[in-house]
């Protein structure tokens, strides 16, 4: 709206000088804006038009998004420095009170989810060095060096779990060895290093897809096609990276992070029970997606009919209760 609002500024002026109750009507408010105003407005632009850039990014609900929010997230940080130090007081102080919210979530080192980190890591466009990056340009180069480290550790760590699960779902599929593979084990290479507790020197699957290039950013790249695609080499970090890149950033759909009509109560919800209106509330937005606006109203008796289904088996399920303990107590 404010960007629609500065094109047309010139109207709005000439509206001023030729409609008396244009005038009339602003003034029961704050009145008409002056240019003191427009200029405010200009100078603000860029500034919003950044979080709302990076919301459509970063809230997405039909694509992957734990890959993207690092780029966008400390550029943001970056940004409401630049402006924390501007000339114009009242954007400075706009800024600070920005800056202050953003330390809270992102600005400790010490409190930055290592699986968020692992995802921008199964990122084959990224992997670990730009993460570094990141952690190096803001935190500095003594603490960015200590997450990378602990990033580092907590990736091994995990990937050997993975790397476990998947060891023994392969030897439950194994059959069993006829006579002649029996026979065969005493001259079998990777038995007698198991014995001796001699390992090979190939490297891990991650440490393999860790040394290989970054994939071209010159076009958007499909990271769950790229981990189809490439799951008969790394098997282990596919099954990562399908949990892992599963995780949604946001809680909030950008379809409704900039609107109010999600948020209203309507008749029906307000006289659903605490536990029905918290379980639609927190997956509302996630279900409904791209398509917002464009779905039907919906089926309240159905949902009427659901909740009474809960409610009539969680009775059930209290009064069977002291009766059955009562039995075994006979």
């Amino acid at each position: 709206m404010l960007v629609a609002a500065l094109k047309h500024q010139k109207a709005f002026e000439l509206l001023e000088m030729q409609d008396k109750k244009f005038v009339e009507e602003l003034n029961k408010g704050r009145g008409v804006p002056s240019i003191q105003d427009w200029d405010y407005a200009k100078s603000v632009l860029p500034f919003l038009e950044m979080f709302y850039d990076a919301t459509l990014r970063i809230s997405g609900s039909s694509y992957v998004t734990s890959n993207l929010y690092m780029k966008e997230v400390f550029a943001l940080g970056r940004r409401i420095q630049q402006y924390r130090d501007d000339d114009d007081l009242s954007i400075s102080l706009m800024a600070s009170k920005m800056k202050a919210k953003y330390n809270k979530y992102w600005g400790n080192a010490k409190t930055i989810n290592m699986l968020l980190l692992i995802a921008v890591v199964l990122d084959p466009g990224h992997k670990l060095d730009y993460v570094e990056l990141c952690l190096v340009n803001s935190f500095g180069v003594e603490v960015g060096g200590e997450l990378k480290a602990k990033l580092s550790s907590c990736l091994h760590s995990l990937y050997n779990l993975y790397q476990g699960a998947d060891e023994g779902n392969q030897d439950d599929t194994l059959s069993q060895p006829s006579p002649s593979d029996k026979a065969k084990d005493i001259y079998d290479m990777g038995l007698y290093r198991r014995s001796t507790g001699r390992k090979s020197n190939l490297k891990s699957e991650l440490d393999r897809y860790l040394n290989e290039d970054c994939e071209s950013d010159d076009k958007p790249l499909d990271i769950l096609g790229w981990w189809k695609v490439n799951s008969n080499r790394f098997s282990v970090l596919a099954n990562m990276a399908r949990d892992i890149l599963a995780i949604q950033v946001s809680t909030v759909a950008s379809e409704s992070a900039f609107s109010m009509e999600g948020r209203i109560i309507d008749q029906y919800r307000s006289s659903l029970t605490p536990k029905m209106v918290e379980a639609l509330v927190c997956t509302e937005d996630w279900l409904k997606g791209d398509f917002f606006s464009s779905l039907a109203p919906e089926n309240f008796e159905e949902l009427e009919k659901v909740e009474q289904d809960l409610i009539l088996s969680e009775d059930i399920t209290c009064s069977v209760g002291p009766v059955s303990i009562a039995l075994e107590d006979d």
